[in-house]
């Protein structure tokens, strides 16, 4: 087997949420860009299913000391998930009504 390295990782910073003004190692992927989406799952306490924190990367704006390019911010929601946009897929929204239904 080939050696791939030393994983590299960016110090970004956290903002809104729980995670307010923690500033985490994040991984970054091949283009040096840390993952648009990042997710942090909090055990419930009474052994129910976890909470999932999401918190979306945005451009860190520029000046002072720049530690990072990006930051992540508290996506309340959760959002979505994003996925690939291919020329073949089929849109999320459907059309009211029954396929066969003249009034839709």
């Amino acid at each position: 087997m080939s050696d791939t390295g030393a994983v590299k990782s960016e110090d970004t910073p956290f903002e809104g949420g729980p995670m307010d003004g923690r500033v985490l190692p994040v991984l970054v992927g091949m283009t040096g860009h840390p993952p648009k989406t990042y997710r942090i799952p909090v055990p419930d306490p009474d052994g129910g299913p976890p909470t999932v924190l999401v918190y979306r990367r945005v451009p860190r704006p520029a000046g002072g000391k720049v530690f990072a390019r990006w930051k992540y911010v508290h996506d309340p929601e959760g959002g979505a998930r994003s996925r690939p946009r291919w020329p073949w897929s089929r849109p999320d929204a459907t059309p009211g009504g029954k396929p066969d239904d003249a009034d839709g």
